[in-house]
């Protein structure tokens, strides 16, 4: 649970949308090169590699990889 400050979902939002992906480094990669507003950050832990783009409406998306899948 979030504290309702947080600025971990966007601006002024209060949710964001999870998806599960198999190759998160390829997913980011091709969402850059189609012009999709991509986070820079990556982050690694312990249960996933997350990465995050915006989509046109301004909601944060983030992706999931999980750590049992291919790092690349």
């Amino acid at each position: 649970m979030f504290p309702r400050d947080s600025d971990y979902f966007g601006t002024d939002r209060s949710f964001m949308v999870n998806f599960r992906v198999g190759r998160l480094d390829a997913l980011l990669a091709a969402l850059r090169a189609a012009g999709a507003a991509v986070d820079e950050k990556v982050q690694d832990e312990g249960y996933g590699r997350f990465g995050w783009v915006t989509d046109p409406e301004g909601n944060r998306v983030e992706l999931w990889q999980a750590p049992t899948q291919s790092a690349r």
